[in-house]
């Protein structure tokens, strides 16, 4: 047998070998260490959980997903240095880990641009793909939209103006600074701090006031700190599951599908049981002393709508990308355009 004839063979073999097996892409196992802030228990981390048990069994155990809750891996902007460093491969991160990848979830933070949680997710399904877009060129994976909530005021005194709201010693998330700096132009009071020492910043009273769903407040139990909530509410929480893009490539594309239906699902029960449990939390703080102070529509309300449009001029031309800023009023326009009665 000549060398060429066996070196043919030879190649044959290999060849049938390789198509006979898996690919290595297939085979190979992921581990993706996620960090999050959602309490260990709460509503967040279960459809967590849950999503990571659905990844394992629609992967056959080859991506699993290690959850650090509860802020143990530390806040948004940690938990990113972390995927960078490789010592975490995704996160859950709220709009101000979003922000620092991508201004224009500034967007979310917008106090009033919506109106209802509905409206909230009409314009969120048309600029999805356009954020996930953006995020993607940063090299992040979208996997789902996650809906934390509808985020109230709460506060240690009552309070039922825009004139007592600025005198609050009021949260803001460090290094935020932008927003920031508008909250002080506009009068207010921003005492910025970590997520994880807000009970701390409450217990000393370095800060009286706090933006949280009322999920949040029962969940962490800073209600009992600041007994008094402003209705209607300022803003939706909003989440992204998000991957590290070098870790995404390691995933078939079959275990990939995978995952992204089970992210799916876990973002269609969080869109579905948070309002009600925000709602069921509400009842069980006034039953524990919470006073909702409800603004009435007109005089009582129209001053802070006021208020939230100039926060929303001036972080057009500073804090959101135009074009970002101006497709979300668009697409507002449309759900109010073709919804009247909801109004």
């Amino acid at each position: 047998m000549t060398v060429r004839r066996t070196m043919t063979l030879m190649v044959a073999a290999v060849c049938a070998y390789l198509a006979a097996v898996p690919s290595l892409a297939a085979q190979q196992r992921v581990r993706v260490k996620f960090a999050t802030l959602a309490p260990d228990g709460s509503p967040w981390h279960r459809v967590l959980e849950d999503m990571g048990h659905e990844w394992r069994q629609g992967t056959q155990g080859r991506v699993r997903l290690v959850i650090y809750a509860g802020g143990v891996a530390g806040d948004d902007r940690a938990a990113l240095r972390k995927i960078r460093h490789g010592q975490l491969q995704g996160a859950g991160l709220t709009v101000s880990g979003l922000s620092d990848l991508d201004p224009a979830f500034n967007l979310f933070a917008v106090p009033l641009f919506f109106e209802s949680i509905e409206e909230f997710f009409f314009v969120l399904d048309r600029l999805g793909p356009v954020l996930a877009e953006r995020l993607e060129k940063r090299g992040f994976v979208v996997l789902n939209w996650a809906y934390g909530g509808w985020i109230h005021i709460f506060a240690r005194r009552r309070l039922q103006t825009v004139e007592e709201l600025k005198q609050l010693k009021m949260y803001a998330g460090a290094g935020d600074e932008p927003l920031i700096r508008i909250w002080r132009q506009n009068g207010f009071n921003p005492v910025p701090l970590s997520p994880t020492d807000i009970m701390m910043g409450l217990q000393s009273g370095m800060i009286d006031g706090l933006p949280v769903p009322p999920l949040g407040a029962l969940a962490m139990q800073w209600f009992k700190q600041i007994p008094y909530m402003i209705d209607p509410g300022v803003s939706p929480l909003i989440g992204a599951t998000v991957v590290d893009a070098r870790t995404w490539k390691k995933i078939s594309e079959e275990d990939r599908a995978a995952i992204l239906e089970a992210s799916r699902r876990a973002a269609e029960r969080l869109a579905l049981e948070i309002p009600q449990k925000d709602e069921e939390s509400i009842l069980e703080m006034e039953k524990r002393g919470l006073e909702v102070i409800r603004l009435r529509p007109g005089d009582e309300q129209d001053p802070w709508r006021a208020t939230a449009e100039s926060f929303a001029e001036s972080m057009r031309r500073t804090m959101v990308p135009v074009e970002i800023f101006d497709l979300a009023v668009r697409y507002r326009a449309e759900y109010r355009a073709g919804r009247p009665g909801e109004r």
